[in-house]
C-alpha cells in the first residue's frame, strides 16, 4: 500500500520565460503518455521536441516565440533552458528513481548512444560534428549548444555519442533527441526496492 501511495506523487512542473527576446511557456508531466502540444517559431525544432515527448511518454506543451527575425539563437537557447528547468523543477527530490539512464539508437545509418545521470551536477559531452549549416529553419551551430543549456539547468550528466554518425544531418540530430528522450525515461523511472530513498550515498543529490 506503501508502495502505491509513494508511486502516485505528481512529477509535473510549469515553467515560464519572459524577456525582450523570449516569451517561453513550457508545462511537463513526467509520468504522462506521451502527449505533446508544441507550438514555437521554429518547425524542425517542433518536429524534435515532439518525437522527445513521445519518446520519453513526457506529456509536454510548448509554447514559445521570440526574435527569429535576427536569429534562431535565442529561441533555441531559452527553450532547452526553461525545458531544463522544467524537468528539474518536476524530478523533486529525486527519492526512489533509478537516477541513471541510457540508451544506444539505431537512426537508419546513425547510431547514438545517450547516458544521463540525475546527479544535481552539470556536466556534457558529445562527438556530434554538424556537416551542413543548417536543417531547414534550425541552424545546426545550435545542437550542442540547446543540449548543453538543458543539461544544465536540469542539473544532469549528459554524455551523447556516435558510435556510427552516418551521412544525414537530420538522422543525426533526430537520433540525439530521441536517444535522450528514452535515456531520461530510465533515468526516471522509480525503482521499487529503492522506495523513498535516494539513490547516493551523500544523501542528497
Amino acid at each position: 500500500m506503501f508502495f502505491n501511495q509513494f508511486f502516485m506523487k505528481s512529477r509535473t512542473s510549469k515553467i515560464v520565460r519572459d524577456t525582450k527576446e523570449t516569451q517561453i511557456t513550457v508545462s511537463l508531466n513526467v509520468d504522462g503518455t506521451g502527449k505533446y502540444d508544441v507550438k514555437t517559431d521554429i518547425g524542425f525544432l517542433n518536429h524534435m521536441l515532439e518525437l522527445f515527448a513521445k519518446h520519453g511518454l513526457f506529456d509536454l506543451k510548448i509554447d514559445g516565440k521570440g526574435d527569429t527575425n535576427y536569429d534562431d539563437h535565442h529561441l533555441i537557447e531559452d527553450i532547452a533552458i526553461v525545458l531544463g528547468q522544467a524537468f528539474k523543477e518536476a524530478t523533486g527530490d529525486k527519492k526512489g528513481i533509478k537516477r541513471y539512464g541510457y540508451m544506444l539508437l539505431p537512426m537508419d545509418e546513425v547510431l547514438c548512444a545517450s547516458a544521463v545521470d540525475f546527479a544535481g551536477r552539470f556536466a556534457f559531452e558529445t562527438n556530434y560534428q554538424p556537416v551542413r549549416e543548417a536543417v531547414n529553419d534550425f541552424s545546426t551551430e545550435m545542437v550542442k549548444h540547446f543540449f548543453k543549456s538543458f543539461a544544465e539547468n536540469a542539473g544532469i550528466n549528459l554524455h551523447i555519442q556516435f558510435l556510427n554518425p552516418g551521412e544525414n544531418e537530420h538522422h543525426r540530430i533526430e537520433s540525439m533527441f530521441k536517444s535522450l528522450a528514452r535515456a531520461l525515461r530510465m533515468a526516471l523511472k522509480y525503482d521499487e526496492r529503492a522506495k523513498d530513498s535516494l539513490p547516493s550515498t551523500k544523501g542528497k543529490l
